[in-house]
């Protein structure tokens, strides 16, 4: 249940009105925007009457909420969420609202110079946050599973050396004492509906990027995303990153429409993966100016300075040079849409 506060309501009365429907078994969550303030009820509102509450002198309107999902639900927080992120160089970096941020960087941090070389090439071509896989889940057991410990202090040495903050994906509960320096705790598809691994995020603090299971459907995604909410943590971006289908030219198939429906239905920002949605590099460039077209906040695409002996994920790589080219070209696309980089 959702319930609009009168704009002449004083923060005094607001907080009294808020206990006063706890005392009845419920939480309150406070979402305070420009001109209003909207109070979320979330457990078994079932006891509340709609009329009654609409009478109360300090109530604009009262919405019951259909969807499973409460905190992620644009209804329970109306304006646009922003994500502020500080790098180690002293610059504040937005993800949301009206911003279209760029993470670049490698599948896998596979040594120094790797690493390094292509955090200076995606940061001088306009990137806004570096990625690198320190922890990789993979298909098969004798495929490459990263660096571990070792590699997560080469991308940090990469951070600091650029000022980039940092995305990496997180596979267990216990790696977290590991990620204390990781700017944006990515959760993988594989991991989307690791329900203890959520919770616990929920109680982190940090960012988390969440991307949408490989046969789930959106709703499911917003779902993952109130299970880190439900925690505390409201500090979620959403990704997606392809489902998979019966189709077998790519690797999976973008869900362009997510999109826009995701931005209707949450507040929270959404970004797309276009490497992993595609799986070839010559894809990455059309579909990440659909992504900004659809509306999207931002995109996490893979570089590799040498794709063709990357040891995990080379074929949708692209190469330095190729990525500085379609950052020119996403700037016009944000241009269009009133957004920067």
């Amino acid at each position: 249940m959702i319930i609009a506060m009168k704009q002449h309501c004083s923060e005094e009365e607001i907080r009294g009105f808020a206990a006063s429907l706890e005392q009845r078994g419920v939480t309150v969550h406070v979402s305070r925007g420009v001109n209003q303030t909207v109070l979320g009820l979330v457990g078994d509102s079932s006891g509340f009457e709609s009329e009654s509450l609409e009478a109360h002198h300090l109530v604009e309107k009262v919405v019951r909420v259909q969807e499973p999902f409460k905190r992620a639900n644009r209804l329970f927080h109306p304006e646009d969420t922003r994500i502020v992120i500080a790098g180690p160089d002293g610059i504040s970096r937005s993800i949301g609202e009206g911003t279209l941020t760029v993470i670049a960087g490698p599948c896998s941090v596979e040594s120094r110079e790797q690493i390094t070389a292509i955090a200076r090439d995606v940061k001088a071509a306009g990137a806004g946050f570096l990625r690198g896989g320190v922890f990789k889940p993979r298909t098969s057991p004798y495929a490459f599973q990263g660096m571990g410990c070792e590699g997560l202090d080469l991308l940090l040495a990469a951070k600091n050396e650029t000022g980039l903050p940092v995305v990496s994906e997180l596979m267990e509960i216990h790696q977290l004492e590991v990620f204390d320096e990781v700017d944006v705790i990515q959760i993988g598809a594989r991991n989307m509906q690791n329900f203890n691994l959520l919770r616990e995020l929920g109680r982190c603090g940090k960012p988390i990027l969440l991307k949408r299971g490989l046969a789930s459907t959106v709703t499911e995604l917003l779902m993952a995303a109130e299970y880190i909410m439900a925690g505390g943590n409201e500090r979620v971006i959403l990704c997606e990153r392809g489902i998979r289908t019966f189709e077998t030219f790519s690797r999976n198939t973008m869900d362009i429409a997510a999109v826009p429906y995701l931005k209707q239905k949450s507040h929270l920002p959404v970004i797309v993966d276009p490497s992993h949605a595609t799986g070839r590099a010559c894809l990455v460039p059309a579909a990440s100016k659909a992504a900004v077209a659809a509306g999207a906040d931002g995109l996490i695409i893979e570089v590799h300075n040498d794709p063709e002996n990357a040891l995990s994920d080379g074929e949708q790589s692209l190469t330095p040079e190729i990525f500085a080219s379609l950052m020119g070209e996403i700037r016009n696309y944000a241009g269009l849409e009133h957004k920067t980089l």
